[in-house]
């Protein structure tokens, strides 16, 4: 799909019960990851008080991004993989296919969120959305993000400038774990990482779309 296209949407309208209007979703396939931060950046710093929030779902082809203030040490082999710094909080974590990425572009202040209310209501999002396949998962205060058995399935990481959000989280679907022994996911040796197919859910990023929205959307108090 063609940065042309960006703000195009297939996914359905969703009913208003908040007197904030709801995000606009935009499922946007595979797309590089440094012409999405750029996106994601340019849509930021040229919204204003009345603009339409939006949610962004897409894949990145294989690539190591490292949170401003990461600590390059994280990476264990790179290989072949670009490693971006980026603006995001956090330390090193691993993009790729079999992984959704979710950029939540949402003013804060608007609805009244600060930073940390707004990790926990991502981390209640996945949390709720895996329940409806039978799997048990618990947020970590100490090291935010989404655990199964104390394995990681779903990251955190964002920006705020001027009270407006960027970035967001990925889920793990059905990825190459063998690719998380390049770093230490999110700066913590040793970390296990799991996906829904470890969990013998066998779906692919696209099918989980609608689920994971309905969920976010109704944590963010707009029914569906």
């Amino acid at each position: 799909m063609a940065w042309g296209f960006l703000f195009s949407s297939d996914l359905p309208s969703f009913s208003l019960t908040h007197p904030i209007e709801p995000p606009s979703l935009h499922r946007l396939g595979q797309q590089p990851y440094s012409p999405s931060l750029d996106a994601m950046v340019a849509f930021t710093r040229g919204r204003n008080v009345k603009t339409r929030d939006q949610i962004w779902f897409l894949t990145h082809p294989p690539v190591l991004t490292l949170g401003i203030q990461g600590d390059q040490t994280h990476i264990l082999n790179s290989g072949d993989l670009p490693v971006v710094r980026t603006d995001r909080g956090g330390q090193v974590t691993w993009h790729g296919p079999g992984q959704l990425i979710v950029y939540t572009l949402i003013d804060l202040q608007r609805r009244q969120l600060g930073i940390r209310g707004f990790v926990s209501l991502i981390e209640r999002t996945v949390i709720d959305f895996l329940a409806q396949y039978g799997i048990s998962a618990v947020s970590n205060a100490e090291a935010p993000g989404v655990y199964v058995s104390g394995k990681k399935i779903a990251s955190v990481g964002l920006k705020v400038s001027k009270g407006c959000c960027y970035h967001g989280f990925s889920l793990n679907v059905d990825p190459d774990l063998s690719e998380f022994l390049r770093i230490n996911p999110c700066g913590y040796p040793n970390l296990e990482i799991t996906s829904l197919r470890q969990c013998s859910i066998l779906t692919t990023t696209d099918e989980i779309i609608p689920g994971i929205a309905a969920s976010l959307l109704k944590h963010l108090g707009h029914a569906t």
